[in-house]
């Protein structure tokens, strides 16, 4: 199941957010890593971004948030080497940065730094998310399992960092959906496949998604 196969009509809520404007890059602060003129990049603060919905329907009983960037590299070939390219053409895949479950029908914002306020070596807890929610596994566990200082389960939001040397501008898609039960029933881990999975089978009533840009590459420009 893809994001794009969950784009049934739906009824049609708006999502905003303070941290940055729709189609527009996504500030360093709410990255995992930043430019580095010596070291191509740095960790950053990895906070998340605010976001707040209206438009809610009737009947809801719970929101889920989904943040995907759809335009990681299918292949690592030349992902972060010296003296190549990440080309534009390559076919891409999806990279889930954060699955936040069960948030209140009564809850319509998310504060800046509210759920990620720093980069957490092997990852944050889970799944019990700060305010009694519930967050998934992002794709930070995979991209690190071969890495003895930091991998482990990633939890929670960790932003963007695409590879230094992608000629391709990073989308990040934040949706919100709002469910008509208090809490997604999902098989499995908590990873974003089987997330997208478990709301192709619920009673979505709404969504509304808002996307950033991101590059970590100095000759790209965003936005």
């Amino acid at each position: 199941m893809s994001t794009a196969e969950l784009s049934k009509d739906l009824f049609p809520m708006q999502l905003t957010s303070q941290s940055f404007q729709d189609g527009q890059a996504i500030p360093g602060e709410f990255a995992f890593a930043v430019p580095d003129a010596g070291a191509h990049v740095a960790l950053s603060s990895n906070r998340n971004p605010q976001l707040a919905w209206s438009g809610v329907p009737e009947g809801t009983q719970s929101f889920v948030v989904v943040c995907h960037d759809p335009d990681v590299p299918s292949r690592g070939d030349d992902v972060n080497q010296e003296g190549r390219e990440v080309p534009a053409t390559l076919p891409r895949v999806d990279f889930f940065h954060w699955l936040l479950l069960d948030i209140p029908a009564g809850t319509t914002q998310i504060a800046a730094g509210a759920q990620s306020n720093a980069v957490t070596p092997r990852g944050k807890p889970g799944p019990a998310a700060p305010a009694g929610l519930r967050h998934g596994i992002n794709d930070y566990t995979g991209w690190f399992a071969g890495d003895e200082a930091m991998k482990g389960d990633y939890y929670g939001y960790d932003g963007p960092c695409p590879p230094w040397n992608d000629t391709l501008v990073h989308r990040y898609i934040f949706t919100v959906y709002a469910l008509g039960t208090p809490s997604l029933a999902v098989e499995g881990a908590l990873t974003g496949a089987n997330v997208l999975n478990a709301l192709a089978s619920a009673p979505v009533l709404g969504k509304a998604s808002l996307t950033g840009l991101y590059s970590l590459n100095p000759g790209v420009v965003v936005g």
